[in-house]
């Protein structure tokens, strides 16, 4: 009774939910997702994590640095909290997937634990906690509610000039790093159907650019019974919709085929970019890492993407400090570096992961060892982006206005088709279009440039 008495009076006034995502763009698309169905139960979104009736806590434990700053936060909630006991907490994502029941022993304070599954019963259980006071780690085996999406016209939120869109999730490649499968599960794909439905909303919304998402993009269409595949994907995605940009991440090189290749050298709204992680450029380590790759493997379909779009920007992830890593091996990491000159490169030191074959093997490199290593490569790849954006200057580039620069200064802000960050004088009505920018100047991270006349791209 005493449940059903809170629930009235929560009811008789705006709800507030404030959400903090860890990690990933899956992250980052799953906690909107979240925006969205509780907007639906009558909440609405706050910056302000104190006036918030729920806090919700999309968590990543890819890594153990974002692991621990998950465990941080919680610790610092715990006195918002003992001020408003009706407050609700719920921590979702990889790291409630790992820990489950653990983190609710752990963090008292905690009302529901959520696994990376279970994003669609959130309503329910929120409801549930609200009536029975309970307190619940939720971790089903399969999908709750398919991917069923909350989309509809007269939803009122707005959607941003460039979206995220998962097409699928989890992954079958078992990297021997990596914890993705064992809190992801194994690849499943979204239908083809459901994907340009949201796709169609969205761009109504004023939505012109999408991201495409998955741990794995390149073999997506697995279990599906209509024989689509990623290309496929990506052709029906450019003739049926009214985007003018469709990116994706991430890709797998194991999984780049010719037919997706080919694709950035016929679709027009296909970005000239690709995210292709190659993690280390020994095979030896490769092997250990078990890629299913091997360097030159990797070089072969960089040339082979050139040569079918010479104007596409290449990033990717690389690791140092893998267990057993030599000198030779990092040597090898750094080459192939030198040969490919990414346009920027995310890197990182090993840490073991829970459930990760890597945890058990011998040879664990030194943290400073690490620590060298990753600063000697951050350094040459610093100035391998440094010289590539200053090639740039000169040149115009079609930019997507996405909004106005943090900057100010009267400034717009964009990307060009190969993902680059151009900053330029400009109006807010820009946000949303395509424009002509002639680049002036060159950052490690950006550039500067003007508007140019539209003849010019």
């Amino acid at each position: 009774m005493e449940g059903l008495c809170v629930e009235r009076e929560q009811r008789s006034r705006t709800l507030y939910v404030y959400v903090h995502t860890f990690g990933c763009q899956m992250n980052e698309y799953d906690s909107l997702r979240v925006e969205r169905m509780l907007a639906q139960e009558g909440y609405e979104s706050t910056d302000d994590p104190a006036s918030a009736d729920v806090i919700f806590i999309n968590t990543c434990s890819v890594r153990e640095k974002a692991e621990q700053k998950v465990f941080s936060l919680l610790g610092r909630l715990r006195r918002l909290k003992n001020k408003n006991p009706r407050l609700k907490i719920v921590v979702a994502g990889c790291v409630a997937q790992q820990l489950g029941d653990a983190l609710l022993a752990r963090f008292p304070h905690v009302d529901i634990v959520l696994g990376t599954r279970a994003i669609g019963a959130l309503p329910r259980l929120l409801r549930r906690s609200t009536e029975e006071d309970a307190r619940t780690a939720h971790l089903p085996e399969h999908d709750e509610e398919g991917w069923k999406e909350l989309f509809h016209q007269d939803h009122r939120w707005e959607c941003p000039v460039v979206a995220p869109v998962t097409i699928m999730q989890g992954c079958d490649n078992f990297c021997t790093y990596c914890i993705v499968p064992y809190v992801r599960g194994r690849e499943r794909s979204r239908p083809a159907d459901e994907i340009l439905r949201e796709i169609h909303i969205i761009t109504r919304k004023g939505t012109r650019e999408v991201l495409l998402l998955g741990q794995n993009v390149n073999s997506y269409g697995k279990g599906l019974a209509d024989g689509m595949n990623f290309a496929r994907l990506l052709r029906r995605i450019e003739e049926e919709t009214d985007l003018v940009r469709i990116r994706f991440t991430t890709s797998h090189p194991k999984d780049l085929d010719d037919e997706l290749i080919e694709c950035f050298a016929r679709l027009k709204k296909l970005c000239r970019h690709i995210h292709l992680p190659f993690q280390a450029g020994s095979d030896r380590i490769l092997a250990r890492m078990n890629r299913h790759y091997t360097a030159a493997d990797y070089l072969d379909k960089v040339a082979r993407l050139r040569s079918a779009c010479p104007d596409i920007g290449i990033s990717a992830d690389v690791m140092v400090g893998f267990p057993g890593e030599t000198e030779e091996d990092f040597q090898a990491t750094l080459e192939l570096i030198r040969t490919v000159r990414f346009d920027t490169l995310f890197s990182f030191r090993y840490s073991d992961r829970p459930f990760a074959k890597s945890g058990a093997f011998p040879d664990k490199v030194p943290e400073e060892v690490k620590a060298r290593r990753l600063t000697e490569l951050q350094a040459l790849q610093a100035a391998i982006t440094l010289e590539k954006n200053r090639r740039e200057v000169g040149r115009t580039r079609e930019v997507l206005v996405e909004s106005e620069s943090k900057a100010g200064n009267g400034q717009m802000t964009g990307r060009t088709s190969q993902n680059r960050i151009v900053n330029f004088a400009g109006s807010p009505e820009l946000v949303g279009t395509l424009v002509p920018v002639r680049i002036r100047e060159a950052y490690s991270h950006s550039l500067r440039g003007e508007l140019a006349d539209g003849s010019a791209c």
